[in-house]
């Protein structure tokens, strides 16, 4: 039997401060959260020709020897957070990773690679089948020895969570407590944590010329001001819009590359708590099944940011809306070409393709969130839903 924990925080962390409820309250302390683990993690005064690296995550030197190979294990929205952190650590630091849900690696585990670092990814540290899935992972690496031994890193905003008990190595990812059981700023700080680690890695392993690093790390700093500007001038608009999907009983929301991941975690914030049927799916796969339910009745929320996939993303729309759907763009500001598709808009600040996730998810959160609140349920404590799974 566990024993209990006390935990020291500030009262007014657990108040809504004059927000109608906690989950818009954690959306907008996104811009915060932002900050906080960029001065955790991110030497603020880094350039090109600085000698020290640009990230210090405070992980034994042990944990990036000979690194061949990552696995990631976790549920329900880490899961998403784990799709982003795949593309970042392969296209920035070169590392073949593979992103597994902790309920399924526990009882189909793949074989065991040599030089592998196993991530696991939970909000409170006390999701049970990601402890499971890293536990057991610990216990059949131990028995093979060499170069299986195990490399254990876990993502948490609760880093004296029973999560420390198993794995030696955490990154704290800076939220602060989280009441909405719909994640919201924990899923922000978790990308925030695998752009810092994918940094790391790729200025360790030089797969990123320092100038491309410089790029981005300045790119991260600029975040906090462009999430706050987001905030302010969407957050009505969206209001307004949610209206018009009281009715609503199905959704479909599209992405491509670094943005797929964000279209599922728009499905699932919406779901969650308004229990209206969504489905994300990658853009491309439409033509291949998920078309056949379009019609007048299914709205379709496209991410189209200006990158490697913009133009095939607005093809998938264009075909969307020959079927009639109500087409819902989350686009850069001032995109004309966008905005000659779409029947609404949602702007976001234009950031580079590889930081879009950052701001493309906070429109479907503030959607979600306004659909739910219009329809009087319970937006904080969405039903047959715990903020977290400690059971199996």
């Amino acid at each position: 039997r566990k024993a209990p924990k006390l935990l020291s925080l500030n009262p007014i962390l657990v108040e809504k401060q004059g927000f109608r409820h906690f989950m818009v309250k954690e959306i907008y302390e996104q811009p915060a959260v932002v900050r906080a683990c960029l001065e955790a993690y991110i030497n603020q005064d880094w350039n090109a020709a600085t000698k020290e690296p640009p990230v210090n995550l405070k992980l034994a030197a042990s944990l990036y020897e000979n690194l061949e190979q990552i696995e990631i294990v976790a549920c329900g929205t880490s899961w998403h957070a784990g799709l982003v952190g795949k593309y970042l650590l392969e296209q920035l630091a070169g590392i073949p990773t593979a992103v597994q849900y902790a309920s399924e690696f526990r009882y189909a585990p793949p074989p065991l690679t040599p030089n592998t670092l196993t991530i696991g990814i939970t909000q409170s540290g006390e999701t049970a089948d990601t402890l499971a899935a890293l536990a057991m992972d610990k216990q059949r690496r131990v028995a093979k020895g060499g170069n299986f031994e195990s490399r254990l890193l876990g993502i948490t905003n609760r880093p004296e969570s029973s999560l420390a008990g198993i794995v030696p190595n955490l990154i704290d990812t800076h939220a602060g407590i989280e009441i909405g059981v719909a994640a919201t700023k924990s899923f922000v700080a978790q990308l925030m944590a695998f752009y810092c680690l994918a940094l790391d890695l790729a200025y360790r392993r030089q797969t990123l010329p320092l100038s491309r690093i410089e790029e981005i790390v300045a790119g991260l700093h600029m975040l906090p001001a462009q999430i706050e500007m987001l905030l302010g001038n969407q957050e009505k608009y969206i209001e307004e819009l949610a209206h018009d999907f009281t009715e609503t009983q199905d959704f479909i929301f599209v992405g491509r590359g670094i943005n797929f991941p964000i279209a599922l975690e728009g499905a699932l914030k919406l779901k969650e708590i308004s229990y209206i049927h969504a489905e994300g799916y990658a853009a491309g796969e439409m033509k291949h099944g998920p078309i056949a339910l379009l019609d007048a009745k299914v709205p379709v929320v496209a991410i189209a940011v200006k990158g490697s996939v913009y133009e095939k993303v607005l093809s998938n729309a264009q075909e969307a809306k020959a079927r009639d759907s109500r087409l819902i763009g989350v686009t850069q500001i001032n995109d004309t070409e966008a905005a000659e598709i779409f029947d609404d808009l949602l702007p976001v600040p234009p950031v580079d393709e590889l930081l879009s996730p950052i701001v493309t998810v906070i429109p479907l959160q503030l959607l979600a969130y306004h659909i739910a609140a219009r329809r009087g349920l319970d937006v904080d404590q969405p039903r047959n839903l715990a903020k977290s799974v400690t059971v199996e």
